[in-house]
């Protein structure tokens, strides 16, 4: 599944998704230990920022300005309702180019819909965006491979690869990973964060 098809389907259930989130908190104090690691907090990118309810709010409140990136037009509306100072950019983050660097790059339950073949790469460009010093938080699946999954009655594409090739990744590409966590057993999901320089 093509990351635009996942935006069609986020679109689809975007309603239901921006009246659940508010109540979600999983991820939250995995945020907050990225942005203790943090020694400037001038810019953050949220990537698959969806409605941003959770994250967008973490960050602004810790100072940063935001920049939240998502596949989903409709996810964006919500978003910029919600927070009209940040920044919002409907794009692939498999195709899109970041303009700048920033000093925290928060990727929570996002990438995992990107192309199993686009995984590498992905993460290659968002340890490529860390500015020197910054930090970058990203979930994967915890299984080498692809699998299909529902939500609302949608059929949702998943991919992960390897925690070592996570490791290896992220080592080639100037990050340091402080922090490698499987934070929902029994649930395959895994934590990684990572300093730059």
């Amino acid at each position: 599944m093509k990351p635009t098809d996942t935006g069609h389907l986020y679109d689809r259930i975007a309603t239901w998704w921006n009246e659940q989130e508010h109540d979600l908190t999983s991820g939250i104090h995995f945020v907050h230990r990225a942005i203790m690691l943090c020694p400037k907090r001038d810019s953050a990118l949220d990537v698959g920022c969806g409605s941003g309810g959770r994250m967008i709010a973490v960050l602004l409140n810790a100072g940063f300005q935001v920049t939240g990136i998502d596949v989903s037009e409709v996810m964006l509306e919500c978003a910029r309702k919600r927070h009209p100072d940040a920044e919002f950019i409907h794009a692939d983050i498999c195709e899109w180019e970041p303009r700048q660097r920033y000093d925290a790059i928060i990727a929570w339950d996002s990438i995992f819909h990107v192309p199993y073949a686009a995984q590498g790469a992905v993460v290659a460009r968002l340890c490529d965006a860390v500015a020197n010093g910054g930090v970058v938080l990203f979930t994967a699946g915890g299984v080498d491979g692809e699998i299909t999954g529902q939500m609302c009655g949608q059929d949702f594409y998943y991919s992960s690869l390897g925690e070592e090739e996570y490791l290896r990744i992220m080592k080639e590409n100037g990050c340091k990973c402080v922090l490698m966590e499987r934070d929902q057993y029994p649930e395959q999901h895994v934590v990684f964060i990572g300093v730059k320089g």
